[in-house]
């Protein structure tokens, strides 16, 4: 059996250089060895902290290489399904970028490849491997908070002035919601363990065909919800939820030791307030090595591409309401 996972990469995206090519070589049990970049210099950041990386100059060489166990693909979000298939289909392993399809339905050829090849498939949806997140799913499980009542949550973050930013393209699948509304809707998800009944409103606003800012509220069987979405707003990330026997709070929830420390705050009848912290954990790194450890050991993944396919139905939902 082998002892690590041999990672590639395809393409030189600027998040795999900064965060997730790192994230690969950091973990254990795994190492990054391959880039596909039609640009040597463009590889040459990930080089410097990957010595020896072999670089391909086409994604389909690398999907070729014989010595690649898994892939990470990167690539804006519209050209998701087809690399995640050729991949399957190429024998690899694939973690994915959110969103991996644009509508639900987009899920089943990749989980059909992934279940004829036998290989690992998943959204890198990093945000489950932080124990943050854990917590907050033990707690409310645990009753912490009593009976459900609400839920809310807000993400922003602006790029109005990265005008070449993908984001900002309708052509390349761009928009808040799809970056960054698959973690407002599937965190919740998460932790409940219940699916949207109703999107009961949408107040959407567009920019040049995408999606800057939305107010999405909806029924849960437990509970209300509602969020604020957006890529035109002052950063601030913050989620609650709110039952009869308390309130749970979760700081820097989607982009822990970027934003802020990570914790999670009960509040209980008494007003008195419990907290835990989690300083200095790096929740790609987690993922990379949670990954790893399906692939090499068998162990279940905690997050299979039927919860992602989920968290799509539910932004589905929410095109479809604001249609109406």
């Amino acid at each position: 059996m082998a002892h690590h996972v041999r990672w590639g990469i395809l393409g030189a995206a600027k998040f795999a250089r900064e965060h997730m090519g790192r994230a690969i070589h950091a973990g254990e049990r795994g190492a990054l060895v391959a880039l596909a970049t039609s640009s040597t210099e463009k590889a040459a950041p990930f080089a410097a902290y990957a010595p020896g990386l072999k670089v391909h100059l086409s994604y389909d060489d690398l999907l070729a290489d014989p010595e690649i166990d898994a892939v990470y693909i990167p690539l804006p979000n519209h050209l998701h399904v087809e690399w995640s298939k050729k991949a399957l289909h190429a024998g690899k392993h694939v973690l994915v970028e959110k969103p991996l399809a644009m509508e639900a339905t987009q899920f089943d050829d990749v989980i059909a490849a992934r279940d004829s090849s036998g290989k690992l498939a998943a959204e890198a949806y990093m945000v489950v491997h932080h124990p943050q997140w854990a917590k907050a799913k033990t707690l409310y499980e645990e009753g912490a908070i009593g009976t459900i009542k609400r839920v809310s949550v807000a993400f922003s973050y602006d790029n109005r002035a990265d005008t070449s930013n993908i984001r900002n393209n309708p052509e390349t699948g761009g928009g808040a919601i799809p970056d960054i509304g698959v973690y407002a809707y599937g965190t919740v998800r998460f932790v409940t363990g219940e699916e949207p009944s109703d999107i009961l409103s949408t107040c959407i606003e567009r920019e040049n065909g995408v999606d800057v800012w939305s107010h999405v509220t909806a029924r849960f069987p437990s509970f209300h919800y509602s969020s604020v979405v957006s890529m035109r707003m002052a950063p601030f990330q913050e989620v609650v939820f709110h039952g009869d026997g308390g309130v749970m709070r979760l700081t820097a929830p989607f982009n822990a030791g970027v934003y802020g420390e990570a914790s999670v705050e009960v509040q209980d009848t008494s007003l008195e307030v419990t907290r835990w912290r989690f300083p200095a954990i790096n929740h790609y790194v987690k993922q990379v090595e949670a990954f790893n450890a399906s692939v090499l050991d068998g162990v279940a993944y905690p997050c299979p591409l039927e919860f992602s396919k989920g968290t799509q139905k539910m932004i589905d939902m929410i095109w479809a309401a604001d249609r109406a």
